[in-house]
């Protein structure tokens, strides 16, 4: 979806604006490069690995790089990709895959079946998607050099959606000496098979990496669809530019010398949507759910009723004041299972009310006999939108009487620190904030915030046995019917829990140069390097 200059200029700022910046980058690599592409992440890039981190950035370097076994067309639906055919037995119980023709490391040793097996296990430590598989799964193995098979103990109709979903953790297939390490150790080889290859040689953490045409690529025959089809490197060279100043980024695509920004300040749109040669472009049209998430190991928010005090006290409109500024690309959002998909639905969503309910938290916090715990909230303090949004909910959670300290740090720093257990006095956390997309929030099975399985669970690691047994049953439901059924059941009792809390939805576009062209959209918060070239 473009975003129109009409559309940009009722955000309110005259005709003629424009930002006058000092330049930081060199004219040798101004969009006058065709063969070249330089960008702006929204997130730094510090976690190579994505079966380490589930971010965003680090999904989007992974998909330069590695390949993947199935990947969605536009239709959404599962489509092989490094899979030349799969078969599977009469008794439904045991899937055949067989390798296409041409896959190669970049080291320029072959892709075996072996690299697959022992990327699926290592994926499925951490993915819900893959915990899913594995439990259900007597043997993933090889048959021979192109060949693997996953062995059921009882069947899964939704098996191939699950190696080909783009929620949760991005499966990417590595060398098996890459993909043996566990999970929580980070894979820092950045060796794939993928279209592009990662430059080591000009990785500079902190300022740029850059990623090279992979020359011994063989794309999958047939048109580019989605996420599927033809993966084909158009351009020389990408490279990933930091730069932390929302308006310095702005300044550097006025003067050409990027062609892209992922997620541009909202208060810039309008400088953006007067620039002729500028285009706002919305590559995920379902939208960005913000979420709450609350750490269910630790005081104060171990006890439910602390939980239910938080949900009761935000006010969504607040928050998307901040997050989205014009309501053109900000909507509440009350259901887990997001507002554009089948599922969404109002159970149990009483607690929400304009305003927020400031008596209502304050009684369900002398319930829960808060006793002035410190509450660590982690601040992405590199994102506008993060780092006031951050602050608003510290000062909401102090109008109630909570002991709140903001942590700041760049989202690396953010991600690294969410992996503690342990309190805050160990360098623990409470509380953080981030984002996934509306559309993904339909497989319940996959998507990483609607997991409560505990320790298995995602950061925050909310625990309820009852909604578990309520979400095992998913992939077995057959019918549309039946299924918003158990979403409703499922819904009434997470937000008696609170296993996270949503902060509304966001509509979040790019901005791009107009001779940038071929990004593919996908409902999802990742951004592929193939298919993009300038005129």
């Amino acid at each position: 979806m473009i975003i129109s200059r009409r559309n940009a200029l009722k955000l309110g700022v005259a005709a003629g604006a424009s930002l006058s910046i000092p330049s930081i980058l060199r004219a040798q690599t101004t969009s006058a490069d065709e063969k070249n592409i330089r960008m702006v992440m929204g997130d730094a890039l510090t976690a190579f690995d994505p079966i380490f981190t589930s971010s965003d950035v680090t999904a989007s370097h992974a998909m330069a790089i590695y390949d993947t076994l199935f990947a969605l067309d536009l239709q959404l639906q599962a489509q092989p990709q490094m899979v030349e055919t799969w078969t599977l037995s009469e008794d439904k119980k045991t899937y055949t895959f067989q390798l296409r023709e041409g896959l190669e490391w970049h080291d320029g040793t072959p892709v075996t079946a072996g690299d697959c097996v022992a990327s699926v296990r290592r994926w499925a430590q951490v993915d819900a998607g893959g915990q899913l598989i594995m439990s259900r799964a007597q043997d993933i193995l090889k048959k021979d050099d192109k060949t693997f098979s996953i062995v059921l103990k009882e069947p899964l109709p939704i098996l191939i959606d699950i190696l080909g979903a783009s929620s949760g953790y991005y499966l990417a297939i590595m060398r098996e000496q890459d993909a043996k390490l566990a999970a929580t150790e980070q894979v820092t080889a950045n060796i794939g098979s993928g279209p592009f290859k990662f430059n080591l040689e000009l990785a500079r953490p902190g300022a740029s990496f850059t990623y090279d045409r992979n020359e011994a690529y063989v794309p999958r025959k047939g048109p580019q669809d989605g996420y599927a089809g033809a993966r084909i490197a158009k351009v020389d060279r990408v490279v990933w530019d930091q730069i932390s100043d929302p308006q310095t980024a702005v300044g550097a695509l006025q003067a050409g010398e990027i062609d892209f920004i992922e997620r541009p300040s909202a208060d810039l749109f309008p400088v953006i949507g007067i620039d002729p040669n500028l285009e706002l472009q919305v590559l995920n049209e379902s939208g960005q759910d913000w979420c709450l998430r609350m750490n269910f190991l630790q005081p104060p928010f171990n006890n439910v009723k602390a939980r239910q005090a938080v949900l009761h006290l935000l006010d969504q409109e607040a928050f998307l004041r901040v997050i989205a500024p014009d309501p053109l690309y900000g909507t509440p959002v009350t259901s887990i299972f997001g507002n554009t998909t089948h599922y969404s639905n109002d159970e149990n969503t009483g607690w929400f009310k304009k305003g927020g309910d400031a008596a209502k938290a304050t009684q369900l916090l002398k319930e829960a006999g808060y006793a002035g715990e410190k509450v660590i909230i982690l601040q992405d303090s590199t994102q506008p939108a993060h780092r006031d949004a951050s602050q608003l909910l510290a000062d909401s959670l102090r109008k109630v009487g909570m002991n709140v300290e903001l942590a700041a740090s760049d989202w690396g720093g953010l991600s690294k620190r969410r992996t503690n257990k342990g309190p805050v006095e160990s360098g623990g956390w409470s509380m953080f904030m981030t984002t996934d997309t509306d559309f993904l929030m339909s497989d319940p099975t996959s998507q990483i915030f609607m997991n409560a399985g505990g320790e298995k669970a995602w950061y925050g690691w909310p625990k309820n046995e009852e909604y578990e047994a309520l979400r095992a049953k998913w992939p077995d439901v057959e019918t549309l019917k039946e299924r918003k059924v158990l979403a409703r059941q499922m819904q009434k009792i997470w937000w008696d829990f609170v296993g996270d809390i949503r902060l509304g939805q966001e509509l979040r576009p790019v901005a791009r140069r107009k001779e940038l062209t071929g990004i593919v959209g996908m409902p999802i918060n990742r951004v592929a390097l193939w298919n993009m070239e300038k005129a």
